[in-house]
């Protein structure tokens, strides 16, 4: 390692650049946000505006690998992506062409994002999921629609009156009970653990993520069972480094949601002060021994997203807490519903930091739009 280059590209690239400065790396970093801390944690960056709205384009983002490629010292070992690649394959594709990819190849994301393989792949291997198809449904009462390789929630939508086919999206039973997710990192000896994530609804998006926990109370039977489905879907599509598998549990039955083939929210509660995770996902691609002392966190942690609900705003000059993060420049607009900024929390039990986090978020609501421009 030895201070080695690494890029990274994300909608938020925070949680990665520093969980990569905390393991030795120098990373470099593109994403869509230039928040204050990600900023302090990266060697270099470049914010590409709008691709919250629009999505990554091939051109700009390329563009900007190179030109922070060219300002590294050394040669950067590889890239690393994060959110915002999941629905494009092909231009996860193009970055391969260019650059030593850290993590799942198009063919990899492909299978795991489109609802007609995955899903196929999870009927072979006996992993229970909602019933979900690509035809709307005859009796939309009951039913979600979702796009093809969304993330985070938001494009989540129920189905009202009789639903039409659309371009990328697809429809699922919705279900109702406990969601916990189990994040791994794979390598030659697999790593799981479990944390507990809720939403955060508001009108238009009743599905939004809103938040993780770490060392949630779950029977021994109960995990067995799901990292048991998390291992033989990963062997199944050769998953290597960090990877989320997500469940929700109903009259149960746990029934797998989704996986995301790459770093995902839990990175901010999993990890530890060495930057464990991301060494791990480094060495994991890199066919070397992974560490597994992230496996021992404690006390609980906990994360969660704080959204300008209240309204749009522009950031005037914050006092921001030292349990906060992604904090944005004075001058940022920030529409409304869009994500404001993170608090974190610990606690003796996953119930407490949890409840300590949702405490935070409030005080940190009022904090930021008592400075705000509104």
């Amino acid at each position: 390692m030895n201070g080695d280059a690494v890029l990274i590209a994300a909608f938020s690239g925070r949680s990665l650049a520093q969980s990569a400065r905390r393991a030795g790396y120098r990373p470099y970093v593109i994403d869509a946000f230039g928040d204050l801390d990600t900023r302090d944690a990266a060697e270099d960056m470049r914010v590409i505006d709008g691709a919250m709205q629009t999505g990554f384009r091939t051109k700009p983002l390329i563009a900007a690998l190179d030109e922070l490629s060219r300002c590294s010292e050394t040669t950067p070992i590889g890239l690393v992506l994060g959110s915002g690649f999941e629905d494009k394959p092909r231009l996860v594709a193009a970055l391969a062409s260019r650059h030593r990819l850290l993590g799942a190849d198009a063919t990899t994301l492909a299978a795991c994002k489109d609802p007609a393989k995955f899903f196929a792949i999870l009927d072979e291997l006996r992993i229970a999921h909602p019933e979900t198809q690509t035809a709307p449904p005859a009796d939309a009462l009951g039913w979600i629609s979702k796009r093809i390789g969304g993330s985070g929630g938001r494009h989540i939508r129920d189905c009202r009156d009789q639903p039409r086919a659309r371009p990328r999206r697809y429809f699922q039973r919705r279900l109702a009970g406990s969601r916990i997710s189990i994040g791994a990192l794979l390598g030659t000896e697999p790593i799981f653990v479990a944390t507990r994530q809720w939403m955060s609804p508001s009108e238009t998006q009743p599905y939004r993520f809103g938040g993780c926990v770490s060392k949630p109370e779950i029977d021994d039977r109960r995990l067995a069972q799901l990292t048991d489905a998390a291992d033989r879907l990963a062997k199944s599509l050769h998953l290597v480094g960090m990877a989320s598998f997500d469940f929700i549990i109903e009259h149960d039955v746990p029934y797998l949601l989704e996986v995301n083939p790459r770093p995902g929210a839990s990175l901010d509660v999993l990890d530890t002060d060495e930057g464990d995770l991301f060494r791990g996902h480094i060495a994991a691609w890199s066919g070397m021994q992974i560490p597994s002392s992230f496996r021992h966190s404690s006390p609980a942690r906990a994360m969660a997203i704080l959204h300008a609900d209240r309204s749009p705003l522009t950031l005037g000059e914050t006092l921001w807490p030292e349990w906060s993060a992604d904090r944005g420049t004075p001058g940022s607009f920030v529409p409304r519903g869009a994500p404001l900024a993170t608090v974190f929390a610990t606690g003796p039990t996953a119930d407490a930091a949890e409840a300590l986090a949702r405490t935070r978020l409030a005080e940190l609501e009022d904090l930021i739009y008592g400075h705000a421009k509104l």
